[in-house]
């Protein structure tokens, strides 16, 4: 199958927890049938909460890095699916579908937060994007 030239793009403020897990699990679920990358408006640092959730499922994030919304090529994007529930969604320019999936931020500077506790933010929404992507998949007929 060749693969398509325009894409998926997952934002949220930071791209270190939400759009990098929702990277690593499209491309888990997708294949390559369609390119997926992830950005933010302000980007950090991959988290790595989130590299331990998804490593617990089979899908490694260590050699990901946080990328700015304004690298990413307009031209290469036919979707783009914002994740942020609490905080101001990245805005991206272009012509592009535009999805929202609003999923609290797993991410805390609280030190005081268990470890268990924390590995439970983080994998509630892995989980819950994994379910998103998913039932997209399905309806866009993007399932193998």
């Amino acid at each position: 199958m060749e693969r398509p030239s325009k894409g998926i793009l997952f934002l949220c403020v930071a791209n270190s927890a939400r759009s990098q897990m929702a990277e690593g699990l499209a491309r888990m679920v997708l294949g390559d049938r369609v390119p997926v990358a992830s950005a933010g408006s302000e980007p950090s640092r991959v988290n790595p909460w989130a590299i331990e959730v998804m490593r617990e499922i089979g899908v490694d994030l260590s050699s990901h890095r946080s990328k700015s919304v304004q690298t990413i090529d307009p031209e290469t994007v036919s979707t783009v699916v914002t994740l942020c529930a609490e905080e101001v969604c990245p805005v991206f320019l272009g012509g592009a579908r535009r999805l929202h999936w609003p999923t609290p931020d797993p991410a805390s500077t609280d030190e005081s937060i268990p470890r268990d506790e924390m590995l439970a933010r983080f994998r509630s929404a892995r989980d819950a994007i994994r379910a998103r992507i998913e039932r997209f998949a399905d309806e866009e007929g993007l399932r193998g």
